[in-house]
C-alpha cells in the first residue's frame, strides 16, 4: 500500500509533461499542430544568451533512493533502471517549459526550465545523457532528474533551454538521439 501511495505522488510531482501532452483546459488555446500551448514557452525573463548556458557536466552521484523504484502513470508500469549502463535510444522528444518552471522534478528539485536537464520513464535519476538532434547535428549532454514523458510516442522531454540548443523549441518535438554517458 506504501508503494502504492509512493508511485501516485511520483505522477503527480514527477514531470507534468505528461498533462502537457494531454488535451489542454478549455481556458488554453492551442496553437498550430506542434507548437507549445499559450501558457507555456519561454519565460518573461529568460537569459539574455541560451547559447552561453553549458551543457550539464557528468559526474558521480548516488542514485536518488526514492525516484528509481518501479512506478505506475496512467494505467502503465515502469521500472527504471537500477543501476548506470550504457543506453541508446532513437524517437520523438519534447520539451516543457513555464508552465512547470519552478515546479518538484521527480527528484525533488526543482524544474529550471534553463538548466540542462531533461525527464526520460526509465533513466536512473540521476544520471547523464547525450541528445542529438540528427536533422541539423546539434547536440547536447544534460543531466536526467525527473520521469516523464508519459506519452505513448516520447520518448524523453528536454528542458526548454536544452530544446532550444537542438533547434527545435518552434515544432514542440523532434526526432532525437539519447545516449547514456558514464562519468
Amino acid at each position: 500500500m506504501r508503494l502504492l501511495a509512493f508511485a501516485a505522488v511520483l505522477a503527480m510531482a514527477g514531470c507534468a509533461s505528461s498533462s502537457r501532452h494531454e488535451a489542454p483546459p478549455p481556458s488554453v488555446s492551442v496553437p498550430a499542430k506542434g507548437a507549445y500551448y499559450k501558457d507555456d514557452g519561454p519565460g518573461a525573463n529568460p537569459p539574455l544568451d541560451l547559447a552561453a548556458i553549458p551543457d550539464a557536466r557528468p559526474r558521480v552521484e548516488p542514485l536518488h533512493r526514492f525516484a528509481n523504484r518501479p512506478y505506475q502513470v496512467f494505467g502503465k508500469d515502469y521500472v527504471p533502471v537500477a543501476k548506470l549502463a550504457p543506453f541508446r535510444q532513437a524517437g520523438v522528444g519534447s520539451w516543457y517549459g513555464r508552465r512547470y518552471h519552478g515546479s518538484p522534478t521527480s527528484s525533488g528539485e526543482r524544474y529550471d526550465m534553463y538548466a540542462m536537464t531533461a525527464a526520460h520513464p526509465t533513466l536512473p535519476i540521476p544520471s547523464y545523457v547525450r541528445v542529438s538532434n540528427p536533422a541539423n547535428g546539434r547536440s547536447v549532454v544534460l543531466r536526467i532528474n525527473d520521469r516523464g514523458p508519459f506519452h505513448a510516442d516520447r520518448i524523453i522531454d528536454l528542458s526548454y533551454t536544452a530544446a532550444w540548443k537542438l533547434g527545435y523549441v518552434e515544432a514542440g518535438s523532434a526526432r532525437l538521439e539519447v545516449e547514456s554517458l558514464l562519468p
